[in-house]
């Protein structure tokens, strides 16, 4: 009976009752599922979705084509799973888009799609089975003006959304708690001083800080990784500094005191397990402008670098389509981080109400 009404249980009957926040809650573990399976799930899984077909670029969604394997000379051994599980298959066969193709007794005669000439490979060239590299594939979101796959694109480009945010979280709770955690509890000067650091971070604009960190890390997804969080434990420490400032004058802190326990135990294992609830619901929201900053670099062209898929580079590289009558090639990307963004959004604020004892 105890334990059907402790906190943590009627928290969870709370945020059950939310439905939206449910529902982002299990749309943010799917994305989860596709970050780390993207090269398992995705259409093409060589190296970022990397594989150009030029000659069908900017295709519209459920475009529909018949593609030759040329095999690769050079693949001699496949690629470990494990390899392809993190960065995707490496010496892909060369793909061709052709209209039609006629076997004979010693060749293989395929109809090109681009210029609709035809090529004639042997047969010694695929083995005793060339109907084997033939394929009818379908291009669910279309192609990019590259002609490589969007779909794939997008899969993969959730693992640097999500990741991101995940590891900006992370080293934003790493400095944010610590930080914050000292200047509640301790107060005077060491609190003047590390306010006075955390208004001076608070002046910067995140962006103008980002970019300056990247300037001195270099370019790259880990560099915007690492960026983003040091630019995001000042939220942490803050709120971390309001509710210590109120917790430290509670009695079971000063029991603790009484009985001679170090500062180090009672900040961290006996203030902090009782306000949890504000810290996991600001790591919530800053999950989510994590995304957008990353989305916000890579459309300026300092976040991840080519080929690596990001949602934000795929926007830049096509916003222009919009007015060519393509509006698909930038509208599904920036949906998908809309929709991202708006779960973690959603399932912060159903946390906040869940895990408030007043209401």
């Amino acid at each position: 009976m105890h334990k059907k009404n402790s906190l943590q249980h009627l928290a969870l009957r709370k945020f059950k009752k939310n439905k939206l926040g449910v529902l982002s809650f299990i749309y943010i573990i799917l994305c989860g599922f596709i970050s780390i399976f993207c090269y398992v799930l995705a259409p093409d899984n060589t190296n970022a979705a990397n594989q150009m077909h030029l000659e069908i670029h900017s295709k519209p969604p459920g475009f529909n084509v018949l593609l030759l394997q040329i095999p690769n000379q050079q693949q001699s051994v496949t690629s470990p799973w494990l390899q392809v599980l993190l960065f995707g298959q490496k010496n892909a066969s060369k793909e061709l888009p052709i209209i039609s193709y006629n076997i004979t007794k010693e060749n293989l005669e395929v109809v090109t799609y681009s210029d609709k000439l035809t090529k004639t490979y042997p047969l010694t060239y695929f083995g005793s089975s060339p109907e084997k590299f033939i394929t009818n594939r379908t291009f669910l979101f279309g192609t990019d003006k590259y002609g490589r796959d969007l779909l794939s694109r997008l899969l993969i480009g959730t693992r640097i959304s999500f990741f991101i945010g995940f590891i900006a979280v992370f080293i934003s709770l790493l400095i944010g708690i610590p930080v914050g955690a000292f200047a509640g509890y301790y107060g005077k000067k060491v609190d003047t001083f590390i306010m006075w650091l955390i208004n001076v971070t608070w002046s910067i604009p995140t962006l103008l800080l980002v970019v300056a960190f990247i300037l001195i890390l270099g370019k790259g997804y880990w560099q915007v990784f690492i960026a983003v969080g040091l630019t995001m434990w000042v939220e942490v420490a803050r709120i971390v500094r309001g509710q210590i400032i109120s917790a430290k004058r509670e009695q079971y802190v000063e029991a603790a005191k009484a009985l001679g326990y170090s500062d180090f135990r009672i900040i961290f294992k006996h203030i902090l397990p009782n306000i949890m609830a504000p810290i996991i619901v600001i790591s919530a929201a800053n999950f989510a402008a994590a995304i957008l900053i990353e989305s916000g670099l890579s459309f300026l062209g300092i976040g991840a670098q080519p080929p690596t898929p990001s949602w934000g580079a795929i926007i830049k590289n096509h916003y222009n389509y919009i007015i060519l009558g393509k509006p698909f090639l930038a509208l599904i990307p920036g949906l998908a981080i809309m929709s991202l963004v708006m779960a973690f959004m959603l399932f912060g604020n159903a946390l906040r109400d869940a895990l408030d004892v007043k209401s």
